[in-house]
């Protein structure tokens, strides 16, 4: 691993695959179909592993879309909060099923779809989101159908629906709760319906994950309104599976030990400015502690604190987790810091670099 130039993202397919472990006995257990949410994790040179225990990929965008079709196979379902004209052929050419944002966008649309199943989103108005900038039954929200009446005025015409509540909700009774008050609410037309998505967000495979229950849970379900349940999960699928490998460029003293690193939360982990929250750096031992920062011009740009066995020098190396999910697919060229590579490392142990950034790759971003 040292041979490689910092900064990189590092997947472990040992611990992706313990994932997909539990994913395959969801799948078996509960009867339902697990499709990788490509918003949260796209990075392709893992699908090989991937697709031997999900049955396929669901979208956000056109790009998407293509990708999870060339590239990760299974189903394919095509989603956008609102497809663009002259994209729609393209879209529809690479799906299975084609899901859509609104009634408008159904109607404008469906002729294009032809015979491929059709779905709508359906906002029940309630969720487990705990930030409002990621809660999808915020006021005024834009995601979704939510009258029963309007949604029934197209049923003959719908083969399913997604209902997308949940966001990191790693408490099965949340879960079991949202869902019940969608059945409250839906509960008639789930009964007119071929298919029903319960979309991603829902953490079963975190340690202590009631799994036997969920799966009955969605079992029962299915059984109720004779569909074929879909889950979505993205951040589920790669959960500490993934590091962001950094190597301090200096340090200081300003009331804290600073150490600054050759990259940035601004443009390669971008949620946790978003979301205001910090990585696990390292394994948080000893009696040093520093605070870790990146090396953008942005103030703000911290990774977070941690302690270290001995004081930190120039060049030591960090190992950044959590760094799967929602990372790759958003990193940036803010301050023209490169990209951080992507690396494998091999169920041997053994490490491979599977994608460099350059020069070149920041000027063809721009014009």
């Amino acid at each position: 691993m040292n041979k490689l130039n910092t900064p990189y993202y590092l997947i472990d397919k040992s611990a992706l695959q313990r994932n997909l472990q539990i994913i395959d006995y969801v799948r078996q257990q509960s009867g339902a179909k697990l499709l990788l949410a490509l918003k949260c994790f796209a990075t392709w040179s893992v699908f090989d592993l991937m697709q031997q225990y999900m049955d396929g990929t669901t979208s956000s965008s056109l790009y998407e879309v293509k990708l999870g079709f060339e590239k990760f196979g299974g189903e394919t379902h095509a989603y956008s909060v609102a497809f663009a004209d002259h994209e729609i052929d393209e879209v529809v050419a690479n799906c299975d099923k084609i899901i859509f944002n609104s009634i408008n966008q159904f109607q404008r649309f469906e002729s294009f779809a032809g015979e491929k199943p059709k779905g709508l989103r359906l906002n029940p108005g309630l969720s487990c989101a705990s930030f409002d900038l990621a809660d999808p039954a915020r006021a005024f929200s834009r995601l979704g159908e939510s009258d029963p009446a309007r949604i029934l005025s197209v049923i003959d015409r719908l083969d399913g629906v997604m209902i997308h509540n949940n966001c990191e909700n790693d408490d099965f009774t949340s879960f079991d709760r949202l869902l019940s008050q969608a059945e409250e609410r839906y509960g008639h037309i789930f009964h007119q319906l071929r298919w029903i998505s319960l979309g991603g967000g829902i953490s079963f495979t975190s340690d202590g994950y009631p799994v036997d229950a969920f799966c009955e849970r969605l079992r029962r379900f299915a059984q109720t309104y004779d569909v074929q349940v879909y889950l979505e999960p993205g951040e589920a699928a790669v959960r500490h599976t993934t590091t962001l490998e950094v190597s301090v460029l200096d340090t200081g003293f300003n009331g804290k030990n600073l150490a600054v690193v050759d990259s940035s939360t601004e443009a390669h982990m971008l949620d946790l400015l978003i979301y205001r929250e910090t990585a696990p750096i390292g394994n948080d031992t000893g009696e040093h502690r520093y605070m870790i920062c990146g090396k953008t011009c942005l103030a703000g740009d911290i990774f977070g604190e941690a302690n270290f066995e001995a004081p930190l020098q120039v060049g030591d190396r960090i190992s950044i987790g959590d760094a799967g999910g929602y990372t790759m697919v958003k990193k940036n060229w803010f301050n023209g810091i490169n990209m951080p590579a992507i690396a494998i490392r091999e169920f041997d142990g053994s490490v491979r670099e599977v994608c460099q950034f350059s020069f070149d790759d920041y000027v063809s971003s721009l014009s």
